[in-house]
């Protein structure tokens, strides 16, 4: 690990880079870096096995002992900064983000990338457009433990800075691989991986669904749900039942549902 070094000014080289790649998609597409903040978000990233350039402590909140302490066994090339409140309360997003902000490399996402066990359970999110729908997404994932998201068709960056904090950190933890929709389908077909699409019309109740087997669960927008291509193609079609006066819910909650009510099955692949 390289000796600490200090910055206190937001004309510094690095710390233009550092906003630089917090607000441009461009400047992450074409550096493959990004940027993170937060103890528990760079920890999970650690844990994910991202590669970690820079860590920027204030150590007001964060000392730099602490810093250095969680990167054990991490590259002896990562370069820890010690800035100044004034450019910490520049770079932060929120207030409360523990001092600590780190530039991380980002990670191949391509569909050859997952490694799926026998009869999995994936999550397929088409289109997903908002940050912080992707962000809940993960984190439902996460808690169920599924063996992979996948992003038809995405929209937005993945690495955005509102998707990795909606997500809690878990954009570094879940499997996740995008691509078109026409490349997912035929994906999850050549690994007869059942398609399960969440449809408002000629669907059945998801709880008469049988989710047991490797099988993909897809969801779209809220706003256009997913497209002809998936329901077309889909082993089935399933409908939460709504009661109230509207007929859709946050997507995330959705999708909640319906991979709580595959995960029952499987544990219980009898009843």
């Amino acid at each position: 690990m390289q000796s600490v070094k200090k910055i206190s000014s937001l004309q510094n080289p690095l710390i233009r880079k550092v906003i630089q790649l917090k607000h441009k998609n461009r400047e992450r597409d074409k550096t493959g870096l990004f940027v993170l903040e937060g103890q528990r978000e760079l920890s999970m990233a650690i844990l994910g096995g991202y590669r970690i350039d820079t860590v920027l402590v204030y150590p007001e909140l964060f000392p730099v002992l602490e810093a250095i302490q969680m990167l054990v066994g991490q590259s002896a090339n990562i370069e820890i900064i010690e800035i100044s409140k004034e450019v910490y309360q520049k770079l932060a997003y929120r207030e409360k983000t523990e001092g600590v902000l780190a530039i991380a490399k980002t990670k191949d996402h391509s569909l050859d990338s997952l490694v799926l066990p026998k009869d999995p359970l994936i999550l397929v999110a088409e289109a997903v457009e908002k940050p912080g729908n992707l962000g809940a997404l993960l984190r439902t994932a996460d808690a169920a433990r599924l063996d992979a998201v996948i992003i038809a068709d995405p929209k937005g960056d993945l690495y955005n800075p509102n998707t990795i904090r909606s997500s809690v950190g878990c954009l570094f933890t879940v499997p996740m691989a995008a691509a078109s929709t026409s490349e997912v389908l035929a994906f999850l077909e050549q690994h007869r991986i059942r398609v399960f699409a969440a449809t408002l019309t000629g669907a059945i109740p998801y709880t008469e669904a049988n989710y047991t087997g490797g099988c993909a669960i897809a969801v779209g927008t809220e706003s256009t749900g997913l497209s002809e291509e998936w329901a077309n193609r889909a082993h089935a079609r399933v409908v939460i039942p709504m009661e109230g006066q509207i007929d859709s819910m946050n997507v995330s909650v959705s999708a909640a549902i319906l991979i709580f009510e595959a995960k029952r099955q499987l544990s219980s692949p009898a009843l």
